[in-house]
């Protein structure tokens, strides 16, 4: 990838690319990182040709998703699996004996499975208010995690994980698949080499129109036989049985997720993080609600975030825009993410991206007058880009995380999307939810890791846990 550092206007692109050796590029910059970064030295070493024994906790349709992506590994075996739904327990253990041979280990009770000496490490693809109390109990058992995003259901939830794993020399891949993207890789490198010039503005966008029914506004009833709708609820304030308080729907009630900001929020203030080379930002403001208000969600309809980050050339805006009720793209490019700098945009979806050209004029820009209108239309007078168009296809592969999880607890190194960067990633968009709903302003100081222009805003960063679901103790 050394060319890819070079500005576009010394390439000779076509309008279109492949991909082609780029993944092998981006896993030997991998490897070079890995080396680099400090082993966790007391963990257990484990040779490169050793199988790797995973319990899979939380088996729904994410779960199902990364379990597809271990069992794609040639050195994994899935030892055992645990869900609280009977259905998706036995579709997970026979997708195991058939794809491996073997009969997992099966349960609805996590603990049993995290007391198992065969399992080496845990995949949680639960319902997200579950991650962080599972993670902490996996990490105590002595297991490395791979846990999906986001990382905890409030701001100090995330803190507490990092330091818990910290203490236990432990590996722990929070499931933000892009950042083990060589697509992604490959964005993140042409922004930092300044290819489309000084990025002031990355816009993100969560539009689909899921009007007029939306997930519907079903009664409160009897869960279904043999769920354990109390157990589901776990830490979480206790509801009476909803299917939309349940299986996936969860995402649109707070005691459950974050919405869309903490689902598909996260993913993309990923790649915003990475590419402008930021951690936090130090304020951040939203606006929104329940509009067209067509279901019986807890979350906005239609949401406008917008935080503002200090990067190395000054600050940035960004912004994540979430249409619910309406349906035309965002941007003027299909896009998920919009990266917009002084000499043109790069418009980036999981399936590839696209850079557009600014033509540049070499006039100062002038003051209008009455008497000379001609100077003002002359202003533009000798425009040309600076840099050249370029689209790249590519893929976002669940594949890749999961084997970089794998080949980072067998070598103990730093996995590509560690606790640290997973929790502040996470961190921006649950500010962003607070923001929401207290409707301020707030100024955030990312050390402290507290807002310092609004107490209500901090009584938000942690949570009470339900009796019986309490956060263990950890010294």
């Amino acid at each position: 990838l050394g060319e890819a550092t070079m500005s576009l206007n010394r390439r000779e692109f076509t309008a279109t690319a492949s991909l082609a050796g780029l993944a092998l590029a981006a896993g030997s910059a991998q490897a070079a990182e890995k080396e680099a970064s400090d082993p966790k030295k007391d963990g257990p070493s484990r040779s490169e040709n050793q199988t790797l024994r995973v319990g899979f906790i939380g088996l729904g349709n994410r779960g199902d998703q990364v379990h597809d992506a271990f069992l794609q590994q040639p050195d994994v075996k899935i030892t055992a699996v645990c869900d609280m739904y009977q259905p998706y327990l036995d579709f997970a253990a026979k997708k195991v004996q058939e794809k491996q041979g073997h009969e997992p280990f099966a349960t609805k009770d996590y603990k049993e499975l995290l007391k198992r000496a065969d399992v080496d490490a845990v995949a949680i693809c639960t319902p997200d208010h579950w991650h962080g109390l599972m993670t902490a109990h996996a990490l105590l058992a002595d297991k490395d995690v791979y846990v999906e995003k986001p990382l905890g259901i409030n701001i100090a939830e995330g803190r507490k994980l990092v330091d818990l794993a910290k203490a236990r020399n432990k590996i722990v891949q929070v499931g933000i698949q892009r950042k083990s993207s060589a697509l992604c890789r490959e964005v993140v490198e042409r922004i930092q080499a300044g290819d489309i010039g000084r990025v002031s503005v990355v816009r993100c966008f969560h539009v689909q129109n899921e009007t007029p029914l939306g997930i519907g506004s079903p009664a409160d009833n009897d869960p279904p036989p043999g769920f354990d709708w109390d157990a589901w609820q776990g830490p979480a304030k206790e509801h009476p049985y909803n299917k939309n308080r349940g299986f996936y729907r969860f995402r649109w009630f707070y005691d459950y997720s974050g919405g869309q900001l903490t689902n598909f929020g996260v993913h993309y203030l990923c790649l915003i993080h990475w590419a402008l080379g930021v951690s936090a930002p130090h304020s951040v403001m939203a606006m929104g609600g329940k509009f067209v208000n067509y279901d019986n969600r807890e979350v906005p309809d239609t949401l406008e975030v917008v935080w503002t980050y200090p990067t190395k050339q000054g600050d940035t805006l960004v912004t994540f825009s979430q249409f619910n009720a309406t349906g035309q793209g965002g941007a003027a490019r299909p896009c998920e993410v919009e990266f917009r700098g002084t000499k043109g945009t790069l418009y980036f979806t999981t399936s590839g991206y696209e850079i557009v050209p600014d033509n540049i004029t070499p006039n100062e820009f002038p003051a209008r007058s009455p008497i000379d209108r001609a100077l003002e239309q002359g202003y533009r007078k000798g425009s040309k880009p600076e840099i050249e168009p370029l689209k790249i296809a590519g893929k976002v592969l669940d594949g890749d995380h999961a084997r970089n999880f794998v080949d980072a607890v067998k070598s103990r190194t730093e996995p590509s999307c560690p606790l640290e960067f997973g929790h502040r990633v996470t961190t921006a968009a649950q500010m962003a939810n607070i923001a929401l709903r207290t409707k301020q302003y707030l100024l955030w100081d990312a050390e402290k890791e507290q807002f310092t222009n609004n107490d209500a805003a901090n009584a938000y960063l942690a949570a009470e846990y339900r009796q019986g679901y309490e956060w263990p103790k950890t010294s």
